[in-house]
């Protein structure tokens, strides 16, 4: 069963590499034009990362905490829970400016008609 795994996980990134090997760029698109758009797909894709991980480790904490100020006090479940979720909202927050950011850092600059014109 290991080895079939193996195979098929191997076989797939055999698969997608060689697409995005054989690719061939439109028509009229230079080669720093491409370099530029990988370029700025490689930040927009750290800047998501980035932007989940702060919040991602400061809700399981929040709702660590919450959770166990609930165990310890039944009594205030619902202002523990209220603020918890002020708390998460506030967090979630973050991850949408990460992602305002990641998108324009895909469309709004100064290649963004090569980028439309390459998806199109």
């Amino acid at each position: 069963m290991k080895k079939k795994m193996v195979f098929l996980f191997s076989l797939l990134a055999v698969m997608a590499t060689a697409t995005a090997a054989l690719a061939a760029p439109e028509a009229g698109v230079t080669a720093a034009a491409m370099d530029a758009i990988g370029k700025i797909a490689i930040a927009a894709g750290i800047a998501i990362g980035v932007a989940t991980l702060g919040p991602g480790i400061g809700q399981g904490l929040a709702i660590f905490s919450a959770l166990s100020g609930i165990a310890r006090n039944p009594e205030a479940a619902g202002t523990i829970r209220v603020n918890m979720l002020i708390g998460l909202a506030l967090l979630e927050s973050l991850v949408i400016y990460g992602l305002v950011v990641a998108l324009i850092l895909l469309y709004a600059f100064p290649l963004s008609g090569l980028i439309t014109g390459l998806f199109a």
